[in-house]
């Protein structure tokens, strides 16, 4: 599959869907736009892109069909109607959606003799064609192979197999990881500006630490999938009770919810006797909720 024989249309031109539209026409992708509201597609019809007045005139215009929209019922809202034109050609959905809505996306593509490969994209739009962006993928086996290329010139692409919902469930809980961080992140600014400390300032000693911290992945890793909390080595639950820490936000005056949240989660492994235990056994905690 080359730039030459490939006619691309991307429907959504929200932040991501824009970018993804100019990564492919900086690589030299002949490629269709549409936007259900208007107004959206002027600088990339200025760098070559043609503009479709529906969006089905979007799908015929393109071999590959690339979805970028707010939701799956969106998806579905937009692409329902369109089933019979789709049909032969290969629909890449990079929409954020479940697994499961994923996963019925797929069916539903099948049915109607439509190619399906999911994506779930671990970048910002900034980020799309330059080096550090990654999407995941899942689902159609030969459309990943026939549209590599092509899905390369937006990031790393890494394909998980057939079960369409796989790409987003590794998203969103690689999601998780980051959002949680944040919030560790953003609670402990709070924390330091009562006395003074700007949350840059704070930022310039975090970012380091926690680089470091997740070196820390790989040991929580084989414990978790050894199943056994007492290696030697781990810092225990007991000694991981953040029960002062809670104190010290309290008294800065400031939530305690994030912190609170894995304080529950060690609590409860300590209350069931675990507490000499390394602190990776809150993973227990987290898969058997309640």
């Amino acid at each position: 599959m080359t730039t030459n024989d490939v006619r691309v249309s991307v429907l959504g031109l929200g932040a991501m869907g824009s970018a993804l539209a100019g990564a492919l026409l900086e690589a030299g992708y002949s490629t269709t736009v549409w936007n259900r509201s208007p107004g959206r597609a002027e600088d990339l019809l200025a760098r070559g892109a043609r503009a479709a007045a529906s969006a089905g005139d979007a799908v015929r215009a393109g071999g590959v069909v690339v979805v970028c929209l707010l939701d799956h019922a969106s998806v579905h809202q937009v692409l329902d109607p369109l089933a019979d034109e789709l049909t032969g050609r290969t629909l890449v959905n990079v929409t954020t959606t479940s697994p499961a809505e994923s996963r019925e996306l797929a069916d539903w593509a099948a049915r109607a003799g439509i190619a399906y490969l999911d994506g779930g994209v671990m970048a910002v739009p900034s980020m799309i064609g330059r080096p550090g962006a990654s999407i995941l993928y899942s689902g159609s086996a030969d459309a990943f192979e026939q549209c590599e290329p092509l899905l390369d010139r937006w990031g790393t692409s890494t394909y998980f197999g057939a079960d369409a919902g796989l790409a987003s469930l590794y998203d969103l809980a690689l999601l998780s990881g980051m959002y949680v961080m944040f919030a560790g992140f953003l609670h402990g600014a709070a924390m330091v500006a009562p006395a003074g400390v700007t949350a840059r300032e704070f930022a310039g000693l975090a970012a380091p630490w926690l680089t470091a911290m997740t070196s820390a992945f790989e040991g929580f890793a084989t414990v978790v999938d050894g199943g056994d909390y007492t290696v030697p080595g781990q810092q225990s639950l007991l000694f991981s009770d953040l029960g002062g820490l809670l104190t010290a936000s309290a008294d800065q005056g400031i939530g305690t919810e994030a912190v609170a949240m894995v304080q529950r989660l060690v609590r409860r492994q300590i209350d069931a006797g675990h507490g000499e235990e390394g602190f990776a056994r809150i993973y227990e905690s987290i898969k058997q909720p309640g």
